[in-house]
């Protein structure tokens, strides 16, 4: 279950990782929880978050060709010099009392357009650090990394709320990003010959798009995943509102369910591992897509703290499941020169569409109430799931092959890429599932 481990650059990054990753779920939940406050608006909860994570949807498909073909390292380290300087911004309007909707929104996202630069080579950077066969147990330990710190730091953020204010939690924010920036400079990723570019940018991302066209399983657990986002993983924006508005409580009922979420992810990141040598992908996304929806409904039909607390650790739990097996069967099925591109459209139907979804939800929460907004989200999520299950022919081919690696094959649907030889691949890419 802890494979990856034993890569040591693996560990410095994930040790990094997780300490800034604290940090920002500080400066999150702090955030949101004072615009509700201040405000008192769904809506503008959903705006800042969609400030912050919109830039992901119109961005990345342009930057995963620089994750492709150049130093990921140093693309990380930019965006994440740039998110400090952006918590720090933040840090130093809220000092001076500037708490406008206007300077609020444009520094989140500067934050955003820094962050979507840096997802994709962050995503593809995981297979340079670690062996084929513990990919999944890298991106589940990732996983488990980002989540841990979504337990850590809400209850941070709660208690910092409690006994100062939300300044304090953007300057925390902004001295944690140090830890990342030492492990990026301390670490030597594995990576195989890349080839000159032949093309232009424009050509690049079209042959992406080709690449997974070409792969019709690819194609149609995106939109699964787009549905779960949009619908689903947006419930984040809503539960300053559940603990606010539906079950009268503060700011620590509210850092508490969102430190439970991350709990719930922390417990699904082995147990994903787990089950992902026993079973295909393809499974661990069908079920746990489905018990994701009906957490969610039970979420937003039950009003007991006590309970909804239960249900928050399902939530995390069952998300992260389905999110993970998704990403790893997504990168570990695509070629070494195509993962960047690929992991591009897995970021921007997991993050960029629930930054819509976000906004849509706190809307519908203003509009109607938000056990509403969440019931329906729930019962989108839980259709999705269901077509899943009627239909497996829709991603019957979503599964990493468990055996020994095939030779390497140009790939398809990627006019203009140079023919690679076999030994400029990392051995750990010399494979493909099934078309």
């Amino acid at each position: 279950m802890f494979s990856a481990f034993a890569e040591r650059d693996y560990v410095v990054l994930w040790s990094g990782a997780f300490i800034s990753n604290v940090g920002t779920w500080i400066q999150s939940a702090a955030l949101l929880w004072l615009i509700k406050d201040i405000f008192g608006s769904n809506s503008l909860v959903g705006a800042v978050n969609m400030a912050n994570f919109l830039p992901v949807l119109f961005i990345v498909p342009f930057v995963s060709f620089f994750a492709d073909r150049y130093n990921r390292r140093t693309i990380i380290l930019i965006g994440q010099i740039v998110m400090m300087l952006g918590a720090l911004a933040l840090g130093i309007a809220a000092s001076f009392q500037t708490d406008s909707k206007v300077v609020i929104l444009i520094t989140v996202s500067v934050i955003g357009v820094a962050f979507a630069f840096n997802f994709p080579a962050w995503q593809a950077i995981l297979p340079d650090l670690v062996p084929r066969r513990d990919l999944m147990n890298a991106i589940a330990m990732s996983s488990a990394q980002w989540n841990l710190a979504r337990f850590v730091g809400p209850a941070v953020a709660a208690l910092i709320l409690a006994i100062s204010s939300a300044t304090i939690a953007f300057y925390v924010n902004a001295i944690s990003f140090l830890f990342v920036i030492g492990a990026l400079l301390m670490v030597h990723p594995k990576r195989g010959a890349v080839p000159p570019p032949t093309q232009g940018m424009r050509r690049d991302i079209i042959d992406g798009y080709k690449y997974v066209w070409h792969r019709k399983w690819m194609v149609n657990l995106l939109i699964a995943l787009a549905f779960m986002s949009f619908f689903g993983f947006s419930f984040l924006v809503l539960i300053p509102a559940v603990a606010r508005d539906v079950l009268g409580r503060g700011a620590v009922a509210y850092g508490v369910m969102l430190s439970l979420v991350g709990l719930g992810a922390v417990v699904g990141a082995p147990l994903v591992t787990h089950l992902g040598r026993r079973y295909p992908e393809r499974s661990i996304i069908k079920g746990s897509m489905l018990a994701f929806g009906l957490f969610l409904l039970a979420f937003a039909l039950i009003q007991v703290f006590w309970i909804s607390c239960i249900i928050s650790v399902g939530l995390g739990l069952s998300f992260l499941m389905s999110a993970t097996a998704s990403n790893s069967v997504l990168q570990g099925c695509s070629d070494r020169l195509m993962r960047g591109r690929v992991v591009s459209l897995y970021i921007v139907t997991f993050i960029g569409v629930s930054a819509l979804g976000g906004q849509f939800m706190g809307y519908l929460a203003d509009a109607r109430s938000t056990p509403f907004a969440l019931a329906l989200g729930a019962i989108v999520t839980i259709a999705t799931g269901v077509v899943l299950f009627a239909f497996p022919s829709l991603i019957r081919q979503a599964a990493t092959p468990k055996g020994e690696p095939v030779p390497f094959e140009p790939a398809l649907g990627g006019e203009g890429n140079p023919e690679i030889p076999a030994q400029a691949v990392e051995p750990a890419d010399q494979y493909f599932c099934e078309f």
